[in-house]
């Protein structure tokens, strides 16, 4: 591939040269910005659902000033199905010296939704409050959906996972140029990213690519390979396909994803096949193939396979509201809804019952709020912390408690809040709406805090709070003021605490 360059590099135009060939970047606010980066070919024709390859290098000089095209997504939430090019997998970097010496820390930011959709080009994963700190910060696209997940006959599992992979070891190739130390890569992400650091961290292929993890919201979904491939086969009898490349292959990219939509929109046909996850409905989530992902990360880290890595994990407190929002029950949650949430996700034949004991003043829609909130995300992000420490390996833990005044403060420390707060974008992007206009000096000031507990972990180890142990159980809560205290959450913990968030199963064959 040529390049051409327009012109000679200056102060204005950094130029760094990576494996591929030299790019040229821009300035922005004092930092060194390079965009739409591709680690890996384009993932179409013969490389459609298949493992990501290397991108080709290039002679001359590359512009790296325009983010790449998102990957094909789903639009149930308004998001804009439009690509302008099939290039989805590339990546962007932030960094406040691109010196070769400088030997800065390094964060790869996974973007989360749902496993289908993502898009790192979004305004609230803007890293130059992050790397203004003295941090490099890389954003990544990966597969979404079908194209990344479905488990298909012929094609490899969890390709959105090795997108990620493969964009580590991009980073491992290729960041000592940009000022970064490829000894000291941190990755981090929230929800779905949350999920996929979680399996990066149980995934051979992934091992001595990172030193350090961050994952905010965990989600409690991880796939069999029996349940996901009925999945898939739902998702092709959409469009009339057979659930295999050659079959799927037929289908334009930029069309898939509506087939995926028109199975979300219908789970709860499937309860008796899929289950928990048609409740809250989630048509995509890693793969425990025995391969790519040998275990879940729970597992995984029980056994030791990250006590290398530290761990830097958490949720928010009303990790549900939000979508209770979304789904239009805020405020008005039936007694029938709560009954059948509590009966399909709290642990245990008696789940039900013992959390109407638990929390004997609870209202229905407390009860339907906190048994989502436990079972998707906040559960599974403390099991992981414990994980983590039962195999020998080293967990921060911390609790969002800070109720967001956007919204006239109907979402409470809702999913995403953490986003604008780690980001520092408090007034951009569609997360900037939990804030506030214009955010306050208490926002700016926990912001500020977060994202120095976020940069210190990735360059020391230490966010500032002491570790959890199964002990004292320590936590940072996140608030105004914040605290160190007791994990909050004991009572839900100790509902959960014998449950294991495995592969979840086919019900029905």
């Amino acid at each position: 591939m040529a390049v051409t360059a327009s012109s000679k590099p200056s102060e204005s135009e950094p130029e760094v040269r990576t494996a591929a060939g030299v790019l040229r970047g821009g300035r922005e606010a004092g930092l060194a910005v390079f965009r739409g980066v591709p680690f890996a070919e384009p993932p179409v024709g013969p490389l459609r659902f298949a493992a990501p390859q290397p991108a080709r290098g290039w002679d001359g000089v590359r512009p790296a000033l325009a983010y790449g095209p998102p990957p094909p997504q789903s639009g149930v939430l308004g998001v804009s199905r439009d690509t302008a090019g099939d290039d989805w997998l590339t990546l962007n970097v932030w960094t406040p010296e691109p010196d070769p010496e400088a030997g800065l820390p390094v964060m790869v930011w996974i973007p989360g939704g749902g496993y289908a959709m993502g898009d790192s080009s979004l305004p609230e994963y803007d890293a130059g409050h992050l790397a203004g700190s003295g941090t490099v910060v890389v954003t990544l696209n990966y597969r979404l959906g079908v194209e990344g997940f479905a488990q298909i006959g012929g094609a490899p599992a969890n390709r959105g996972l090795l997108d990620q992979v493969a964009a580590l070891r991009w980073v491992r190739d290729s960041i000592r140029g940009f000022g970064g130390d490829p000894d000291r890569v941190t990755v981090f992400g929230q929800s779905a990213g949350g999920g996929s650091v979680a399996a990066l961290l149980a995934m051979p292929r992934a091992a001595g690519l990172f030193h350090r993890a961050v994952a905010q919201s965990v989600p409690g979904t991880f796939f069999s390979p029996e349940l996901a491939a009925d999945i898939a086969a739902a998702c092709a009898a959409e469009l009339g396909v057979e659930p295999t490349v050659s079959g799927l292959s037929a289908v334009a990219p930029d069309l898939l994803p509506a087939a995926g939509d028109a199975v979300f929109a219908k789970t709860v046909r499937w309860r008796e096949r899929w289950g928990q996850i048609t409740h809250r409905p989630i048509p995509f989530a890693p793969v425990v193939d025995g391969d790519v992902l040998p275990a879940t990360p729970w597992q995984a880290l029980a056994g030791g396979a990250a006590r290398d890595v530290g761990l830097l994990v958490g949720h928010t407190r009303d990790e549900h509201r939000l979508f209770s929002l979304i789904d239009g029950v805020l405020g008005q949650v039936t007694p029938e809804q709560a009954e059948t949430a509590l009966r399909m996700l709290a642990p245990g034949p008696d789940g039900a019952r013992r959390y109407r004991r638990a929390f004997p003043a609870a209202s229905d829609e407390e009860l339907y709020e906190l048994v989502n909130a436990d079972w998707l995300f906040r559960m599974p992000s403390l099991h992981l912390a414990d994980a983590q420490i039962a195999g020998g390996g080293r967990a921060h833990l911390y609790e969002l408690t800070w109720p967001a005044p956007g919204l006239d403060g109907a979402l409470g420390a809702c999913h995403g809040l953490d986003v604008p707060l780690v980001f520092g974008n408090l007034g951009s992007g569609r997360p900037a709406m939990l804030i506030g206009d214009p955010p306050s000096p208490v926002a700016e000031e926990l912001s500020a805090r977060i994202r120095g507990a976020w940069t210190a972990f990735a360059a020391h180890g230490d966010p500032g709070w002491p570790p959890y142990d199964a002990g004292r159980r320590l936590a940072r809560l996140f608030d105004t003021p914040s605290t160190v205290a007791a994990y909050p959450e004991e009572t839900s913990r100790l509902l959960w605490q014998d449950h294991t968030f495995p592969a979840l199963p086919l019900l029905a064959w």
